[in-house]
């Protein structure tokens, strides 16, 4: 609750004003102001449609228009229900797949380990389908999993049976992110194998399922499958830790609510009380009438010796005529109890939100130091040459507009990207990221000196970040003409010749050799992709999006064990080592080069199985010299022939199963 008891008792004695309390049979609340809804989804408060209307930003919601309908997202996950009585919500994720002998595959990663949400053990579980398929969930320190087989058993429709290609295994508790594996050595002679995290309730196994020749089960649930998230207000102490505490720092502010352990790991969430007496404080007082208490409100009725006379019950009188309102007797001791209601409700107001302004500007430099902000702002000054600033929250807000969605200029996994214009009409992109390990927390503001310091013609300039956010905010230069991916793949019509199309590849393979072999330390950029290709208004390339890279590990103990990158760019070595290389950035730059060849997409569900993976689809044409019916009709002429050939071997050795049989980028920029 937002406001102390006390001061929404003393609103209503001097506002014509009801206050609505949440409760299981009562209306949820929302912020005034705030939307309600998204679409025909209920935004009930502490959740609010944007980080405005929410308790904090974690709880924040986007409401885009998806196909010309209104849909509410947490991050990438579409939001269906939100229940504030259960403290859940409802989500659509991803499912995980691999197919076939060449293991093709595209694997979910669910982190929610820094948010108040966790995986519901009660509500989930987790399934796998198909035949001979060993899949299985890691989240330290669980690993939890089955295998699925398809036997003599008779599947039957509603049973989920391990014989008959299906198992299930329960949820850990306490669960705030998950990856998802496969085991290559069970998944060898069948079709797909499946493996998600899905709503016990919304599962039932049907025999189609078994059809290892067809996609029943992604097509059952179209890629995307129901889960439940429990969450709380806190995640710091449990309810008898924090009764010993300062309330101030706790949710549970009213006296007419009281704090409720999670059943889900720790933290706790606040309820309201089943049946308050809101006639204890006697509100009907004021007004002359008799108080009666009902579930979440109170009723005021005028007494049978009295009426009602313009909201106020007057006692019926005899004779002679009632006084008129500005003659009677209790006009002025009214009056000034209003009066005198209203100065305290304005003194209590400011006293509040001084202490609550006060409370933000600690938790501000909290972040500000756990970002490494006063070793950077120390280097800033001791380094005189260093074109980096530190901006504020407050510039950032009102340079996107308080973070407007009409100025989104892209979404991605590490976050949303709006344009902003900061003072002196410079434009920026500003990089709102969704989250941050621990580990690259404490390294952040060392490697934002290192990433300041980059300056090559080729890649998208870091102007500075804003540390005093619970995740840091990234400030680039405004790249205007888009990404290589929109010429390549959209439908505009237009033709992009096959001149433009080397010069954008040679000057981004110049950029990631330049962060591979001349930054100190060298920097890998982790998700290489046309996507992350921007294009000036001269086709000049920019590789942009590398400060959610890595600087590159000088010990074993700091390879990168958590997947990152895009379905269809990643390095097939990464994927089974979990150990991101200067060879993977080399390994997803031949897609893009495919990209340009074919002007087909990396990955495509919606093809025929055997078009789906580019890259498989392109090895396999090269194999029986069949090249040509893959190459894009707009390029291939007799003139060009010889030039897409020598692309087509280049990209071919990039995209080497091995990386020592890759060339480096060096390499790669001098063959374009």
């Amino acid at each position: 609750m937002k406001y102390p008891r006390l001061l929404l008792r003393l609103l209503l004695l001097s506002l014509p004003a009801v206050l609505v309390l949440a409760a299981a049979d009562v209306p949820a609340a929302h912020r005034p102001g705030c939307p309600s809804t998204c679409g025909n989804v209920d935004i009930p408060y502490p959740f609010g449609i944007g980080d405005q209307c929410a308790i904090n930003p974690f709880f924040g919601i986007n409401c885009t228009v998806v196909n010309g309908t209104e849909k509410p997202y947490k991050g990438p996950f579409e939001v269906t229900k939100i229940s504030v009585h259960e403290a859940k919500a409802w989500m659509k994720m991803g499912i995980s797949w691999q197919c076939g002998l060449d293991a093709r595959q595209s694997v979910w990663s669910q982190y929610f380990t820094l948010t108040p949400f966790s995986f519901s053990y009660v509500d989930n579980k987790i399934v796998v389908v198909g035949c001979n398929t060993l899949a299985y969930m890691k989240s330290e320190p669980h690993i939890v999993g089955c295998y699925a087989t398809c036997s003599d058993s008779i599947p039957k429709n509603g049973s989920c049976i391990a014989t008959a290609g299906c198992c299930e295994a329960g949820v850990p508790e306490d669960l705030g992110y998950f990856e998802a594996y496969f085991n290559k050595n069970y998944n060898t002679s069948y079709g797909c194998g499946y493996i998600v995290v899905i709503e016990e309730k919304a599962f039932s196994y049907s025999t189609t399922y078994a059809d290892q020749t067809k996609t029943e089960f992604w097509d059952a649930y179209k890629g995307q499958v129901p889960v439940v998230m429990d969450w709380v207000i806190t995640r710091d102490d449990a309810c008898n830790v924090a009764t010993t505490k300062n309330q101030s720092s706790y949710a549970c502010l009213s006296n007419d609510s009281h704090c409720v352990n999670s059943t889900n790991g720790r933290g706790t969430r606040c309820k309201c009380d089943d049946d308050i007496d809101e006639c204890r404080t006697d509100p009907c007082a004021a007004v002359g009438s008799v108080c009666q208490n009902t579930r979440g409100h109170y009723n005021c009725s005028c007494p049978p010796e009295k009426q009602e006379i313009n909201g106020i019950c007057v006692a019926i009188p005899l004779s002679p005529p009632p006084p008129t309102a500005a003659s009677a007797p209790w006009v002025k001791p009214v009056l000034g109890a209003s009066v005198g209601s209203l100065v305290l409700v304005i003194t209590i107001t400011c006293v509040y939100l001084i202490q609550e302004r006060r409370k933000l500007q600690h938790i501000k430099q909290r972040y500000f130091q756990q970002h490494g902000g006063m070793l950077l702002f120390e280097e800033i000054k001791s380094q005189q040459g260093i074109a980096f600033k530190i901006f504020s929250e407050a510039e950032l807000q009102e340079a996107t507009d308080k973070f407007n969605e009409r100025g989104v200029l892209g979404h991605g996994g590490h976050g949303t990207v709006y344009k902003g214009l900061l003072a002196g009409n410079v434009e920026v992109a500003v990089k709102r990221c969704m989250s941050i390990d621990e580990q690259h927390k404490k390294e952040f503001g060392k490697e934002m000196l290192i990433l300041s310091q980059i300056n090559h013609k080729n890649i998208v300039k870091l102007f500075g970040c804003c540390l005093e956010v619970e995740v840091p905010m990234l400030v680039y230069e405004f790249i205007p003409n888009g990404t290589f991916f929109q010429p390549i793949h959209g439908n505009h019509g237009r033709q992009i010749s096959l001149a433009t199309r080397m010069q954008i590849a040679h000057q981004s393979a110049e950029a990631l050799a330049y962060l591979h072999s001349w930054a100190s330390p060298p920097i890998l950029h982790g998700d290489v992709k046309s996507s992350n290709i921007l294009i000036d208004r001269d086709y000049t390339a920019k590789v942009s999006d590398f400060g959610a890279s890595i600087l590159a590990p000088t010990d074993e103990s700091q390879f990168v064990t958590l997947v990152q990158g895009t379905c269809g760019y990643l390095d097939p070595e990464y994927m089974q080592t979990c150990q991101l290389t200067e060879k993977s950035d080399v390994y997803s730059f031949g897609v893009v080069l495919l990209e340009l060849l074919t002007r087909k997409k990396p990955f495509n569900l919606d093809g025929p199985e055997h078009e789906k993976s580019l890259v498989l689809r392109f090895i396999s044409m090269t194999k029986e010299d069949k090249l040509e019916e893959i190459l894009d009709d707009q390029i291939m002429n007799d003139e060009n022939m010889e030039v897409l050939e020598e692309v087509a071997e280049l990209a071919k050795q990039c995209l080497e199963i091995s990386g020592v049989n890759r060339p480096s980028m060096r390499e790669v920029s001098e063959e374009t």
